[in-house]
C-alpha cells in the first residue's frame, strides 16, 4: 500500500495545488503531463516525475534542448521550485530518465543543478575526468537500451584536476591508471600557445578533446549503443561546463 500524503502542498484545498493541477491538465492534452520540469515552465516543479509515455515522446534533439533551457535557468538564477518530496513519491516505483550524463566528479559541476533537474529526470554517472570505461559502458548501455533514455551526454568541464594531471604526467596509486586514460586527449589537441596544466587555455582545449575521444569511445565500445544511434533511437552528445559563467556548451 502506497502511503498517504497530507503534506500542504498535496491537499486538493491548496489554491497552488488546484492552479498545478489545472497547468498539468493543459499538458496532459499535449502528452506531457509528468514533463512539467523539462518544460521549463516555473511553477510546475510540484508536477509528477518525468513518466514513461511523456519520456518516449520526446526526441533526442528535445532532450538536449530541455537541457540547455534548464542550464539558462541556472545561470539567470531562476530555477525551478522543485518538491523533492513529490518526485521522489511519483518515481517511487518506476523511473523513466530522459537522459544519461557522464560527467566529473567536480565538486563544481553537478549535472542535476547545472540543467534544474529533479529527482529521476536523468541517470548520471560521475568518475575523475569523465572517463569512459567497460563499467560505464554498461551502465550507459543499461540507461538506454533497457530503460529508454534518449540521450548520452559526456560532459567535461573547464579547470579540470584530472587533465591538469594527465597533461603533467601526476602519478599516485590508483589514480595513476586513471590519468593514463586522459594521455591520449593530451597527445590528440592541437593547440598554438604553452601546452602545461599551467595554460587554461590548453588545459580546457584537452577537456573538449577529451570528450570527443570519449563519444568515440563509446560507439567504438559499444555496438548496443551505435547501433541505437545509428536507428535514430538516441543521440550521443558532448558537453564542456564553463565554471566561469555556468554556461553548458554543447557540441557533437
Amino acid at each position: 500500500m502506497k502511503d498517504p500524503c497530507h503534506c500542504v502542498h498535496c491537499s486538493p484545498d491548496n489554491p497552488r495545488r488546484r492552479s498545478l493541477l489545472k497547468g498539468g491538465a493543459g499538458l496532459a492534452a499535449l502528452g506531457l503531463a509528468g514533463a512539467a520540469g523539462w518544460l521549463g515552465a516555473p511553477g510546475q516543479a510540484y508536477a509528477a516525475a518525468l513518466g514513461k509515455a511523456e519520456r518516449d515522446a520526446l526526441t533526442p534533439d528535445q532532450v538536449i534542448e530541455r537541457l540547455r533551457q534548464g542550464n539558462q535557468r541556472f545561470r539567470s538564477g531562476e530555477t525551478l521550485r522543485h518538491d523533492y518530496l513529490a518526485q521522489k513519491r511519483a518515481s517511487r516505483d518506476g523511473q523513466y530518465p530522459a537522459a544519461v550524463i557522464l560527467s566529473c566528479i567536480d565538486s563544481r559541476a553537478p549535472a542535476e543543478i547545472l540543467f534544474d533537474l529533479g529527482i529521476a529526470d536523468t541517470f548520471n554517472a560521475r568518475v575523475a575526468g569523465n572517463v569512459v570505461n567497460d563499467d560505464l559502458l554498461g551502465s550507459l548501455e543499461f540507461s538506454c537500451a533497457v530503460a529508454g533514455a534518449k540521450l548520452v551526454l559526456v560532459m567535461g568541464h573547464t579547470g579540470c584536476g584530472a587533465i591538469k594531471g594527465a597533461i603533467d604526467g601526476a602519478r599516485l596509486g590508483h589514480l595513476s591508471g586513471l590519468l593514463k586514460k586522459l594521455e591520449p586527449a593530451v597527445a590528440a589537441t592541437e593547440y598554438g600557445g604553452e601546452r602545461s596544466a599551467k595554460d587554461a587555455g590548453f588545459v580546457d582545449a584537452v577537456a573538449r578533446t577529451h570528450v570527443r575521444l570519449g563519444l568515440e569511445r563509446i560507439r567504438q565500445g559499444s555496438p548496443v549503443l551505435a547501433k541505437l544511434e545509428q536507428e535514430g533511437r538516441i543521440k550521443l552528445a558532448g558537453a564542456l561546463y564553463h565554471l566561469s559563467g555556468g554556461e553548458v556548451e554543447f557540441f557533437a
